[in-house]
């Protein structure tokens, strides 16, 4: 596995390889892998002749107060773990390199940013639009891996390739959750093990809405839902309800009933300190 960590550079290396008629693959990340980011590019692995795995902690998709300083770093780490599951390039940029000086290039995706995570970390999607971009033109991938446990995020980046006419196709990959059935998150190191079970009411909840939607007779209300849900999460010690929501997996608009493109969507604090997020399709049978 090569690393690269100049732009030019990895943009010389994707444009030698487009010529020599190579499918390209980008795995965008922040680094600090576990499972999740290993099974996004094995699956990579799958559908493309070069695998690139990009690590950079964006700064202008983190908030004031948010954990821009102390979120989890270690490049040797990552390039053990990333070169382990066949990776051929880990690229990793500056932040002087990406965002120079006079950089003031900001792209929007204007309603499917609004609500859920959105409403409360204002100008997050903003970022990670931008970022996405750059490293979309800098890899030129015929395709990209997303995780969808940043369910949101996933929509946001699709409507953005899908309104700007890029050339790649976006692919997601289901979440992959610990033994417990915590999603995996580069979060979870910042929770103790009492912690961990505590963060569990997200799966808990999970269970529960797709227990309830099998066995209803007739539709479901999605407001009526999401108010067990927060229910019981506000009876889990140190677990805060940042929202809890159940939309429509294509433009994240709230339900009124539950149906077969449901998805519930959470996000929680734990003791104030660690955001998580989870999410689930709600099938009906």
């Amino acid at each position: 596995m090569k690393l690269v960590q100049k732009p030019f550079e990895m943009s010389a290396l994707a444009a030698c390889w487009r010529g020599q008629g190579l499918k390209i693959a980008l795995v965008p990340t922040m680094g600090w892998f576990h499972e999740g980011h290993l099974a996004l590019m094995r699956r990579a692995r799958q559908s493309a002749d070069r695998v690139v795995v990009s690590l950079f902690v964006n700064p202008i998709q983190f908030g004031p107060g948010e954990d821009l300083a102390a979120y989890p770093r270690d490049l040797q780490r990552d390039s053990e773990l990333a070169a382990g599951v066949g990776v051929d390039v880990l690229y990793a940029p500056s932040v002087t390199d990406m965002y120079p000086t006079g950089f003031q290039t900001s792209i929007r995706v204007a309603e499917l940013s609004k609500g859920l995570c959105g409403a409360g970390r204002p100008g997050h999607f903003d970022g990670v639009c931008t970022v996405v971009m750059k490293l979309l033109q800098q890899t030129q991938p015929h395709l990209a891996v997303f995780g969808e446990k940043d369910f949101q995020q996933l929509a946001v980046i699709r409507r953005m390739v899908h309104d700007l006419d890029l050339p790649v196709e976006i692919v997601s990959h289901p979440i992959v959750r610990e033994t417990s059935g915590l999603a995996m998150s580069s979060r979870n190191s910042y929770l103790t093990e009492e912690e961990k079970e505590q963060a569990l009411c997200l799966y808990r909840a999970i269970l529960f809405a797709q227990a309830k939607v099998t066995g209803a007779v007739q539709p479901l209300s999605a407001e009526e839902m999401c108010s067990e849900i927060e229910k019981m999460i506000r009876q889990v010690p140190g677990c805060v309800v940042d929202y809890v929501e159940i939309v429509d997996a294509d433009n994240l608009e709230r339900c009124e009933t539950v149906n077969e493109n449901s998805r519930l969507i959470m996000a929680i604090k734990v003791h104030e300190r660690v955001r998580l997020i989870d999410n689930a399709r709600l099938c009906v049978v």
